[in-house]
């Protein structure tokens, strides 16, 4: 899951309008923005292996820090934590925290049973990454409704709030396809520096956000 992660942090902004579309972009992506430095320092590992899934040349060998429902739900309660000792405003805090733990929750059906529920614990995942068609369908579905939800929730207050949303949405079309269509990554060490690049998403969704008011409650 991809484009998921991110229509649910566009979702959320309905769960908590004064919370920045920065900060849920962040919770939502929690693990694979700490993915790649676990990469990087050998801590956890990836192979690829061009035909591992239908839709997937990834497999993970090792992922039991960033990528553990244990790990995760910790995470999200310190996450949580920081933003209600930053906002004192806790729907913020318990929807960010979720969204950390959401992670998880959302690539269980995709993965294969790699998914550590902790550290060393058992494995799950259902493999739904070996169908196209609902892999395809389940990212365009959750990632459009997002994007929706978020664009009637809020308007821009200048060119900059909008140019600025739809060309994060074409992006990330964009960044999707060429990762389903075009040829696997030639290293483990590729993976870990392209989703490394992915850290400049939060500034960029930090920056429409600041740029686009809500929408007044009808009625």
């Amino acid at each position: 899951m991809f484009l998921g992660h991110y229509g649910l942090a566009f979702a959320a902004k309905r769960a908590t309008p004064e919370t920045s579309l920065g900060t849920l972009t962040l919770a939502g992506n929690l693990a694979d923005t700490v993915w790649p430095l676990l990469l990087l320092l050998g801590v956890e590992q990836v192979r690829v292996v061009p035909g591992w899934m239908t839709t997937s040349p990834l497999e993970f060998v090792a992922y039991p820090w960033s990528h553990s429902l244990l790990t995760q739900a910790l995470a999200g309660l310190v996450f949580g934590a920081v933003v209600w000792v930053i906002r004192r405003d806790t729907r913020a805090a318990v929807v960010t925290g979720l969204l950390v733990v959401s992670h998880w929750f959302l690539d269980v059906p995709f993965h294969r049973p790699d998914l550590p529920v902790w550290p060393g614990g058992p494995k799950v995942g259902f493999s739904l990454w070996d169908s196209a068609a609902i892999t395809y369908g389940s990212e365009a579905l959750l990632f459009g409704a997002g994007v929706w939800l978020y664009a009637t929730q809020t308007k821009a207050k200048d060119a900059k709030g909008s140019l600025a949303l739809w060309a994060l949405v074409v992006f990330l079309a964009l960044v999707y396809a060429a990762a389903a269509f075009g040829p696997p990554p030639p290293t483990a060490n590729a993976v870990a520096w392209t989703t490394l690049s992915l850290w400049l998403l939060v500034p960029w969704t930090y920056f429409i956000d600041s740029h686009r008011n809500l929408r007044p409650l009808p009625g």
